[in-house]
């Protein structure tokens, strides 16, 4: 089943240039990479970003693509018939898009929700402090919302790999980059005056851009430097096993070398022009202290900065909303492709049963999420820190906990288990130079496995109970 399957994958290199760029460009590029470059020192997140990207995070996407290809099996089984006795990788990778499914349709809900809020020309109440967690805790409306976006997922994904999938990427992505593009070009020219004070876009273009090293610390820094990395997996998509499915959809004719260089840029130009379109709105009209919002950024600041535009306001904050709407969507189809390409295999049933009982699974645990914040609620104080929710939790337990350790192990598979010769002769199947080979070996082997436990104690809470432990 699964052979057919990935035999009826994507119908050539654009077909998976652009569905591999929907995933990685979702919410995390959105509001997280935003509102990290502005915590971070501006350039400086930038810098270290773009050389974690072209050395950290092209190592572990080219592993999930390549061994996705190699093996032509979803993650559930790539893994063990890439080394036997090394499936329960696979068990665990699939855990990720598992646990990350059972919420992101609420999000995608609440983006929806505002999507109407502005179409209605009612972008006065969405800035008002309140509108936000008045919303999340209605009985109802958080409920319908959000099983809308699960539906709408559902459906793409339920026609399949190249009517389903390939097609909503091939007109969403083009479409999403234009938005993306125009609204980062229309927050520079913004201005506004306040108290005789009249700030510019482009001088939040220069909050954005120019390394801010004042007070740098090389604790500091290493804090910059794993924000960074954290983001990387949330941009790129790696370490969840989308990546892995996708590269088994991928014909052995395909130039993956191209390929993933597209995947690299495509992700961080968006990611780049994501910070360009908000960071300059949010210092337009509310200075640096605006940008301190950290995840509410989109939506509580954003509204705000929409009202004092004015009329313009709504029409600004509606195209805004539709492009993460789209951003969502292609995020979440990826999430679930890879359920459906696991679970088909699993339980042996048809893609299209499967993208039902999935579908109901996954609307009901959209419910459950949802409620997490009206009758479900409680708090819990999560190891690194942080006061959370049921949300809360499930994004702790894939993205702090489970991502770290699939990536980790991966490294030890590939760079001292099979080699990482497997990978580099997977990159020059059709005689194309793998150019970064060096770059790729060293990482897999040395540098990603130590930069992995180092990201897994810093989010887990370690260093801070070592702190406390040492004074």
């Amino acid at each position: 089943m699964q052979n057919k399957h990935s035999r009826n994958g994507f119908s050539g290199q654009l077909g998976f240039v652009m569905a591999a760029a929907g995933s990685a460009v979702g919410l995390g590029n959105i509001w997280r990479f935003p509102y990290l470059a502005a915590k971070d020192g501006g350039g400086v997140f930038l810098i270290v970003y773009l050389v974690l990207v072209l050395t950290f995070g092209f190592t572990l996407l080219t592993s999930d693509i390549a061994v996705g290809r190699h093996t032509q099996k979803s993650p559930i089984e790539a893994y063990e018939t890439l080394k036997p006795g090394w499936g329960f990788l696979g068990k665990i990778t699939f855990l990720v898009p598992a646990i990350i499914m059972t919420y992101y349709a609420v999000i995608g809900g609440w983006v929806l929700k505002y999507v109407m809020t502005y179409f209605m020309g009612k972008g006065h109440a969405a800035a008002s402090s309140s509108y936000f967690a008045s919303f999340i805790t209605s009985p109802v409306a958080p409920i319908v919302y959000g099983l809308i976006f699960m539906i709408f997922t559902s459906l793409i994904v339920y026609r399949g790999v190249q009517n389903g999938v390939e097609k909503f990427s091939k007109v969403c992505m083009p479409i999403l980059f234009f938005m993306i593009f125009a609204i980062a070009i229309f927050s520079l020219t913004l201005k506004h005056t306040e108290n005789g004070v009249t700030r510019t876009g482009l001088q939040g273009l220069a909050v954005y851009m120019i390394p801010n090293f004042k007070g740098m610390t090389f604790g500091k820094f290493l804090s910059i430097a794993l924000d960074a990395m954290s983001q990387l997996f949330f941009s790129l998509s790696v370490s969840m096993g989308i990546m892995v499915t996708y590269g088994s959809y991928v014909k052995k004719d395909v130039d993956l070398n191209y390929s993933i260089n597209m995947i690299e840029i495509f992700d961080t130009i968006v990611a780049f022009l994501a910070g360009l379109m908000i960071i300059p709105s949010i210092y337009v009209f509310a200075g640096t202290e605006g940008m301190a919002s950290g995840p509410s950024l989109i939506f509580v600041s954003l509204p705000k900065v929409f009202n004092a535009m004015g009329v313009a306001g709504n029409i600004f904050g509606a195209v805004f909303f539709i492009m993460v709407t789209f951003a969502a969507l292609t995020s979440c189809i990826s999430v679930l492709e890879t359920l459906v390409a696991d679970c088909t295999k699993l339980f042996h049933s048809s893609r299209k049963k499967t993208t039902l009982v999935l579908t109901v699974i996954y609307s009901a645990a959209t419910v459950i999420i949802t409620l997490g914040y009206t009758i479900f609620y409680f708090e819990l104080k999560l190891p690194n820190g942080a006061v959370g929710q049921l949300l809360d939790l499930a994004d702790y337990i894939s993205n702090s906990v489970l991502m770290p350790i699939t990536s980790l192990l991966s490294c030890v598979l590939i760079g001292w288990v099979v080699k990482p010769k497997l990978v580099i002769d997977e990159m020059e199947l059709n005689g194309e130079n793998f150019k970064r080979k060096s770059i790729y070996s060293a990482m897999v082997k040395y540098i990603a496995p130590v930069i992995m436990v180092v990201l897994f104690l810093q989010s887990t809470g370690f260093w801070q109970w070592l702190s406390k432990i040492l004074h």
